[in-house]
């Protein structure tokens, strides 16, 4: 551990941290409070990974001493904190290992998911229909599943103990905050929601091949993936709210056919 000392560079944690922060908000655009905290989420995960990486490597002193033995190539300087590539014994530039050729892959396909996810949610409210498009139509919670993409890219091209103990409970704040946006949306919308949410699976696209969701015409909701439903879909579901009937196919059917005359 005789290199040269590669941190320290405390501006360039605020620089890269706020810049990632900044880039990723500016495509989620965080509306209520459910927004703000995924978006804060990611944000802490940006300020612990950073502040390793530029700033004070905690995990290579702890790793110095009880592992030291795992990564007998652990050192200061900055291309020494690409730890699994120390664990492979790759010796080569560590921006090519095939840990960092990963990691590009997977922060450019959650970026992709941001920003063409926000598209077809900004189209379905101004067309008020359900967003089954783009990466809707392979999951329900792409915006999501792109943050949690970005931040395992961050794990493999810099792994530290911090973000590897958040990144686990970062999974399941994500994925209450998808249950109770949806458990809102079915109550609200019936099944418009359950139609779709039968063929889209959550967060992770589905090897088998499932019925096609289909386009809903409605209303948009504030929330993940534009959720709609027909006039009669939401008739029928305010009513069930009420007390007055429950939500089924036959309801559904009837509101249309009143809808109609």
């Amino acid at each position: 551990m005789n290199d040269q000392y590669g941190y320290g560079l405390w501006a360039l944690v605020v620089i890269n941290t706020l810049l990632l922060v900044i880039f990723a908000g500016s495509f989620f655009h965080p509306k209520s409070g459910r927004d703000w905290r995924v978006l804060g989420g990611f944000s802490a995960f940006a300020v612990a990974l950073f502040t390793e990486m530029y700033g004070f490597p905690l995990t290579i002193y702890l790793l110095a001493g009880p592992l030291g033995n795992w990564f007998p190539n652990l050192g200061f300087s900055h291309a020494q904190g690409h730890l699994w590539n120390d664990l492979i014994g790759w010796k080569a530039d560590p921006h090519v290992s095939p840990f960092h050729l990963a990691a590009y892959v997977l922060i450019i396909v959650g970026f992709v998911l941001i920003i063409s996810g926000w598209r077809q949610l900004l189209a379905a409210q101004k067309e008020g229909r359900l967003a089954t498009a783009g990466p809707y139509a392979r999951i329900r919670h792409p915006q999501y599943t792109g943050f949690l993409a970005i931040m395992a890219g961050f794990l493999l091209m810099w792994p530290t103990l911090p973000t590897l103990v958040m990144f686990p409970v970062l999974v399941w704040v994500y994925q209450r905050l998808a249950r109770r946006e949806e458990a809102e949306v079915a109550a609200r919308f019936g099944v418009a929601w359950t139609t779709y949410a039968a063929s889209t699976p959550r967060f992770l696209p589905s090897l088998r091949r499932r019925p096609p969701a289909t386009e809903q015409a409605g209303r948009p909701t504030e929330h993940g993936p534009g959720h709609g439903a027909t006039k009669a879909d939401t008739a029928a579901s305010d009513d069930a709210l009420a007390g007055r009937r429950p939500i089924s196919p036959r309801t559904t059917t009837a509101s249309r056919r009143r809808s109609k005359e």
